[in-house]
């Protein structure tokens, strides 16, 4: 009888549905950060609304976070929900009242451009608004739209729910459509200057379908990793739609970020009894080059039966090493401090 090295079993593992007794040793990965509390200040008094979208600024110290002009939504609001923070929490710039609903994703590209995808459309009076991905000059200046305001759809123009956007290397932009584990379910992949190229994707559970694409990252090979939360994985794919890989040892990921060094952050905030049984809610960190998980920071939230989001939802990392966890149940912004 031939005998698997420890190597070898935990490769198989790792390419496989992870049993319980592993989704427990992923639960239990050592938590090497404390939470910095109160650590950033909304401009003008303004309470926090619910925050999916973070990411750093090219600086490596600054942070951009879109939130949801103090409630779940901003229609009818006159705050501007992206902004600008320093590394001390204090806000520099803020944009986007009334060009933005419902941010959901965010990507930083290499010019700091930002860009938002607005994950709900509205299409009342006067003129529509949601369903698109807007490119953002550092400064608020609207560069690009893709998708028609207001309008669904799952043609070449059109979103259904965008959930995340990530800009490749050479410009080549690549949208999560959409938010519902009904809709479009589909990676569509437009060129720089928003040119459709072509997409990928149905619903269902098989390679290269999805059940709510809701977030995007791409490591430094230049694999896209989607993270379909409601199949409780992550796919891995290459620029062209090719499937690669299966991984579901980072629970059902809402947010990911990969970093310089190709240390991926996965944000579970749903993993409960009733969604993705034996797996506990928090922020899973591990390496994007070999899927094994080294780190778990727990979700604060006690109750990991009955509420229906908790903990981070959007996740990002500053070049200190800094965790930043964005949170729509409990309507927060978390920093988490290598110990």
């Amino acid at each position: 009888m031939k005998v698997l090295s420890l190597t070898s079993v935990l490769i198989v593992s790792l390419c496989s549905v992870l049993p319980l007794s592993v989704a427990t040793a992923q639960n239990h990965a050592p938590n090497p950060y404390s939470t910095a509390e109160g650590w950033a200040t909304l401009p003008d008094g303004r309470i926090w609304g619910a925050t999916s979208a973070v990411y750093p600024a090219n600086d490596g110290k600054h942070v951009w976070v879109a939130e949801r002009c103090g409630a779940n939504l901003c229609v009818g609001s006159d705050l501007d929900p992206v902004i600008l923070f320093d590394e001390n929490g204090k806000p520099v710039r803020q944009f986007g009242a009334g060009q933005i609903v419902w941010p959901h994703g965010i990507f930083v590209d290499k010019e700091d451009n930002v860009w938002i995808a607005d994950a709900v459309g509205y299409a009342p009076v006067p003129d529509g608004v949601g369903h698109t991905v807007k490119k953002f000059s550092p400064n608020g200046k609207l560069l690009m739209t893709l998708g028609q305001e207001g309008v669904a759809g799952s043609g070449t123009d059109a979103f259904n729910k965008p959930s995340d956007i990530v800009v490749a290397s050479n410009g080549d932009i690549f949208v999560a459509d959409g938010h519902d584990a009904g809709g479009n379910n589909r990676i569509v992949k437009f060129d720089r200057k928003g040119n459709y190229i072509g997409e990928w994707g149905t619903t269902g559970d098989n390679d290269g379908q999805f059940r709510d694409p809701h977030a995007l990252a791409m490591d430094s090979q230049g694999r896209l990793f989607v993270a379909d939360r409601g199949n409780s994985r992550l796919q891995i794919f290459d620029q062209g739609g090719k499937h690669l890989a299966t991984w579901t040892q980072f629970g059902r990921p809402s947010g990911l970020f990969i970093d310089a060094n190709d240390v991926l952050y996965s944000a579970d905030s749903e993993s409960n009894a009733g969604r993705n049984q034996g797996w506990l809610r928090g922020i899973r960190i591990g390496s994007a080059r070999d899927g094994f998980v080294t780190a778990f920071i727990p979700d604060p939230e006690p109750d990991q039966d009955n509420s229906g989001t908790s903990g981070a939802e959007g996740v990002a990392v500053d070049a200190a090493g800094n965790i930043y966890g964005a949170e729509v149940g409990p309507r927060a912004l978390k920093k988490y401090v290598p110990q």
